[in-house]
């Protein structure tokens, strides 16, 4: 600890992830939905996944694109990085934007089963407020997003 003292901690090493808000042409966030275990149901949810050793956030956040949305970013926008739970794991999320996309061949992971929902732009607040999207990966990246592109 900073003061010296020795503690015990359970620490949970995972690595660092990606989160990507895609937004096509006509301002609809591409968003999956998919079964989650821990949670016990499906959740709304950013295209996002763990980083692969070695692999930059940029690699990874093309490559989560193209698994679970079948798009490639023209552009990606960094929108910030930020601990997932610094109490527990030292896991950082980088969070992008890209309103630039281009249709790619899928290449879904085998365990994924993922459905892809187009949701306007100007219902996120809305979604978010009303507990549609409960996932806190998600709404960071949104909330950030809504920096950059305003909630309506």
């Amino acid at each position: 600890m900073p003061n010296g003292r020795e503690t015990d901690r359970e620490i949970v090493n995972h690595p660092s992830s990606v989160c990507v808000v895609p937004v096509d042409a006509d301002r609809n966030v591409i968003l999956v939905r998919q079964f989650r275990k821990p949670a016990g149901q499906f959740l709304l949810e950013a295209p996002a996944g763990k980083m692969q050793p070695g692999e930059v956030p940029e690699a990874a956040a093309i490559r989560e694109l193209q698994e679970e949305i079948g798009h490639f970013p023209g552009r990606l926008q960094s929108l910030g990085v930020f601990f997932m739970n610094p109490g527990l794991s030292p896991q950082c999320m980088h969070a992008y934007l890209t309103t630039d996309l281009k249709p790619s061949e899928l290449d879904a992971d085998d365990d994924e089963f993922i459905e892809l929902r187009r949701v306007p732009w100007t219902d996120i607040p809305t979604l978010i407020a009303a507990g549609a999207i409960q996932d806190a990966k998600s709404i960071a990246a949104l909330l950030l997003a809504m920096r950059v592109l305003g909630d309506n």
